[in-house]
């Protein structure tokens, strides 16, 4: 039986484990990216590591998030991340060159290589044929080391695409149509490999667009073949030396078909406050909007762009609108100097931000009171904006473009404009000057790191009898935006764990920090998919800093659930999901972990007097990680014994 493209990436790249659903493996890792949000952290447990120099063939460090600098916290972070990137091998992105997804798919994504980032979006160089998953920082530090990247074995599921895209229906709208079909936990432990006639008809650009925002189902990743689209692009990068084909075998099998007629799909928009609220565009008609944002990781290619430009020729924004941009890139907005959709976009008066992730992660260009803002973002989640009671709409460059001419959601087939096609310049306008090598003679570099970096923390073993008291408890789909939010406010502390944990859950318990303290930790009970969203390890960092020893869920989003595993707090599910609704908050919880390695872990309610069976989310190595308290002590065990071995 023939193999699928992802399952021939990981067969090459296997160092663990057997390519069986469901089992443990742990795969090489090529190249590692971070950004400034998580970076920081990553860099502090790599130094915590004992690691010198990094092992993979290629790292690259990014400046994207943070860029506004308000203070001197984000600069000195930058600063930190220049110096340690110099130090330890690792390529560094400055302030201004772009985001880091849409940088590496220019200038160093690989068909048929791995790669891990510490941004669950990750998964946008899937477009390239690249097996790139999102994940915690500390998994990301330790393959920078050398260590295999462990997961489970995911259900691979083929997405057959037919046909091709009619005008004004565009690649967004394919990932809004897989969310409308599967929800937000619907890829959860899968990944999503598209084939079919309809592939060849997608440019890597959309097929970017499309394994980004594979992210919000959940999915471990996506990922496309590399063909002669895929070399056309590198080409155009002067980086065709990079190129091999990768198709699945005319056999391959799979564990699931889905199928999707690109002819028959129609302009779609996602509805607050969830990226899976999705709907045609035609049913939101004339909805007014205050305001519209192109950009993001998902949508600000040159081909997205060139898009709007082309939509918004000799038009005027809106009165009642305020539109901005964002390009993806210093290459990108480079090419919309030299060709003219600059002159375009800003004579029609739309403002012009920043390359980098800006006000998808809500640092800046915040909407109004009461606002409704449509996106091409890949995430409106309550609050994430920086306007708590807000309405964010998510859309294709199209749809947003027709917003801003008319000041209204509207169905962009219906203004009347002639299709805009794009062509791939034979060559892109490439100037790698803001991407730093790192430093030949590493001895020489010392590492700069300003007051607000604080010392990496770290947990406890686990004890074989662990009490105390639910300090909340939340309903299904709590992503880690509200577990810890991202913003102007918080994301400058992302290195200060101690400043940063206080804002825990203050999305929707701002109290939350006060009774973790006052009580000395305790547990949490979530819902379904608890901890979706982004790969941010803070939302698991700041919890075990302030005391969590557990949580008890009906089940998990996978970054989320290794982030806890990493850190050493407990992941535990309810075996009769029922069990959810007879704990409240305050509720005062004793665990039994001493039959930990049977995987017998027993739960007492001492206040209502009963017991419940949950199950703990471990394999053998997840057990072995618990006891020491984490996975760092775990592996420098791991090291010393095999330095003394």
């Amino acid at each position: 039986m023939g193999l699928g493209i992802a399952q021939k990436i990981i067969k090459a790249h296997l160092l663990e484990g057997k390519m069986e659903k469901g089992e443990t493996i742990g795969i090489r890792i090529d190249q590692t990216l971070t950004q400034d949000a998580t970076g920081t952290m990553v860099y502090l447990e790599f130094m915590a590591l004992g690691a010198k120099r990094v092992k993979t063939q290629l790292s690259v460090s990014y400046v994207d998030h943070n860029t506004l600098q308000t203070t001197f916290r984000n600069a000195d972070d930058h600063l930190f991340l220049q110096t340690a990137a110099s130090k330890f091998g690792v390529y560094f992105s400055r302030p201004g060159n772009g985001i880091c997804h849409q940088v590496h798919l220019e200038r160093f994504g690989v068909p048929g290589k791995t790669l891990l980032g510490s941004d669950s979006h990750t998964p946008t160089q899937g477009g390239l044929g690249m097996l790139a998953i999102g994940a915690g920082g500390l998994d990301v530090a330790l393959a920078m080391a050398g260590e295999p990247f462990y997961l489970k074995m995911p259900e691979i599921i083929k997405v057959e695409l037919k046909g091709r895209l009619q005008p004004f229906v565009a690649a967004k709208d394919v990932i809004l149509e897989l969310l409308r079909r599967l929800s937000v936990k619907g890829g959860v432990g899968k990944i999503f490999e598209y084939t079919g006639e309809g592939v060849k008809s997608l440019s890597v650009p959309e097929r970017a667009t499309i394994t980004n925002m594979g992210a919000e189902l959940g999915a471990t990743t996506s990922i496309f073949p590399s063909d002669e689209n895929t070399y056309r692009f590198l080409k155009a990068q002067k980086r065709e030396r990079d190129f091999s084909p990768l198709q699945p075998d005319p056999d391959a099998a799979y564990d699931d078909v889905i199928e999707i007629n690109l002819s028959e799909l129609v302009p779609l928009i996602a509805k607050p406050h969830m990226p899976d609220n999705v709907v045609p565009v035609s049913e939101l008609e004339g909805t007014k909007v205050h305001q519209v944002a192109i950009g993001s990781c998902t949508n600000s290619s040159l081909k997205d762009i060139m898009t709007v430009a082309h939509m918004l020729k000799n038009q005027r924004v809106h009165p009642s609108v305020s539109a901005a941009l964002v390009p993806g890139s210093r290459q990108i907005l480079k090419e919309i100097s030299k060709n003219g959709a600059l002159e375009i976009l800003v004579s029609a008066g739309v403002r012009i931000l920043e390359s980098a992730c800006g006000p998808c992660i809500g640092m800046g260009f915040a909407p109004p009171s009461k606002g409704i803002s449509l996106r091409t973002f890949n995430r409106n989640f309550l609050g994430r904006s920086g306007t708590k009671d807000a309405g964010i709409y998510l859309a294709s460059p199209e749809t947003a473009a027709a917003a801003i001419i008319t000041g209204e959601i509207t169905d962009p087939r219906k203004l009347g404009i002639e299709p805009y096609i794009f062509e791939l310049p034979e060559e892109f306008a490439i100037d790698d000057q803001m991407i730093l090598p790192p430093s030949p003679l590493p001895e020489t570099v010392e590492i700069r790191m300003g007051p607000n970096i604080k010392p990496f923390p770290e947990n406890e073993p686990l004890g074989e009898k662990i009490k105390g008291e639910v300090l909340i408890k939340v309903k299904d789909d709590i992503t880690t935006d509200h577990i810890l939010r991202g913003g102007a406010e918080v994301l400058p502390l992302r290195s200060n764990i101690p400043e940063i944990s206080k804002y825990t859950f203050s999305v929707i318990d701002p109290d939350f920090y006060r009774r973790a303290k006052e009580k000395g930790g305790g547990f949490i009970v979530g819902g379904e998919n608890y901890g979706q969203g982004s790969s941010r390890e803070h939302a698991a960092i700041a919890p075990m800093y302030l005391g969590i020893k557990a949580v008890l869920a009906k089940s998990f989003s996978r970054i989320h659930l290794a982030n806890l595993v990493n850190f050493g707090i407990l992941p535990l599910v309810f075996e009769n999901k029922e069990d959810y609704d007879r704990i409240e908050q305050q509720d005062v919880l004793e665990i039994d972990t001493s039959g930990i390695d049977r995987l017998d872990i027993k739960v007492k309610n001492l206040t209502k007097n009963f017991e419940i069976k949950v199950k703990p989310l471990l394999d053998k190595r997840g057990i072995e990680i618990m006891k020491k308290g984490g996975v760092l002590p775990y592996v420098r065990e791991k090291q010393r014994e095999e330095r003394h071995g």
